[in-house]
């Protein structure tokens, strides 16, 4: 619709349509923390209402050199945990009431780890600035067809910005990805137990699979956010069974050290499906944990 009303307007050109998807990308940035605590229905949390959660998230911040954040509690059901904001000092910590109900204290903290190093690590700017490129590409593909130049170069810029928006969206879940694995080596660092999250990721996935589907739809717009993807979990549990030995429910220290030499299996639905995703495997993810203890 802007192209057109720009190509309407006689000023619809590639570099303004560059511009355009750098201004809408700091748009989004900025405005980025409203949005999400919108659509998550966060509510902000006093010591006083949830000193257990606030003193695990102001002792973790502490171990890594972090403003304190902000402690949020989301009103859906789903069980999972997210950080957001601009910075450090804008970050912002949230739990759904949905991961409360299942997860240990241990647990609980782990995950809380991971989000805090999201903060610790700047990720919030990382993806935001990693996003740039596939989406100038997006709008220089979209805007060769309405730039006036019909010869053979602009389709070449075209095909090539089509291109370019691929590989670039490709590189920015590559990158998601990397995070979420920086970030459970960051919750170990600072001082929570790789079993425990092992057993907390593992919960999350059987928590996410058994929730109505409806819930789940209604936000799938911010699972970028979540320690899990909340749309795969499904898909995930049969490859999971693999690592709870006993099938009780929970991945021990015990557990998780033997996996450290145990191999494991991934159907090849799911290793295609990770490349577009921002979240790694889950059956990946925690084969890695047991290296992380050592730290």
């Amino acid at each position: 619709m802007i192209t057109l009303i720009c190509t309407y307007l006689g000023f619809g050109t590639t570099l303004l349509f560059a511009m355009f998807a750098v201004v809408v990308v700091l748009v989004q940035y900025i405005v980025g923390p409203i949005i999400v605590e919108k659509s998550m229905g966060v509510r902000y949390v006093s010591l006083q209402e949830a000193p257990n959660l606030r003193a695990m998230v102001d002792e973790l911040a502490m171990n890594a050199g972090i403003p304190k954040p902000k402690v949020g509690i989301s009103k859906t059901n789903i069980p999972n945990a997210f950080a957001f904001g601009k910075t450090k000092k804008d970050g912002r910590v949230c739990v759904t009431r949905g991961i409360l109900n299942i997860l240990e204290e241990e647990e609980l903290k782990a995950v809380l780890g991971h989000e805090i190093s999201h903060i610790r690590h700047n990720d919030m700017a990382v993806m935001t600035l990693t996003s740039v490129v596939p989406l100038i590409c997006y709008w220089i593909f979209i805007s060769t067809p309405f730039s006036g130049d019909c010869d053979r170069e602009a389709g070449i810029i075209g095909v090539v910005a089509l291109i370019g928006y691929i590989l670039g969206q490709l590189l920015v879940f590559f990158v998601s990805r990397v995070r979420e694995y920086c970030a459970d080596q960051g919750s170990v660092e600072i001082g929570c137990k790789p079993h425990e999250l092992a057993s907390a990721l593992y919960k999350l996935i059987y928590g996410s699979a058994n929730m109505d589907q409806k819930q789940v739809k209604e936000v799938e717009g911010v699972k970028t956010f979540f320690v899990n993807d909340i749309s795969d979990a499904s898909n995930e549990i049969s490859d999971l069974k693999q690592i709870d030995r006993d099938m009780d429910g929970v991945i021990s220290e015990t557990e998780l050290a033997e996996l450290k030499n145990t191999k494991t299996s991934i159907g090849k639905g799911s290793r295609i499906t990770e490349l577009i995703s921002t979240h790694p495997n889950m059956v990946k993810r925690i084969k890695r944990l047991p290296e992380l203890s050592d730290i």
